[in-house]
């Protein structure tokens, strides 16, 4: 598997989610960027099948519905 190296230009607000996501679960930036490429081609792939994500609080069983244009 080659590698490739990018740039990526954030804003403070998206470097502050990011460092935040990193140190909570403790990853490496990249390995935070990665996992959520992973999760964006998984709910893309579902959403092109025709499938819905939704979201159920389990003790309300309150469901919301992500929307993706």
């Amino acid at each position: 598997m080659t590698k490739r190296t990018m740039t990526l230009n954030l804003t403070d607000a998206e470097m502050r989610v990011l460092d935040d996501l990193s140190a909570r679960k403790d990853l490496t930036k990249t390995a935070v960027l990665r996992q959520a490429l992973r999760l964006y081609q998984t709910v893309e792939a579902r959403v092109e099948k025709g499938d819905k994500l939704l979201f159920e609080n389990e003790a309300t069983k309150e469901k919301a519905e992500l929307m993706f244009l």
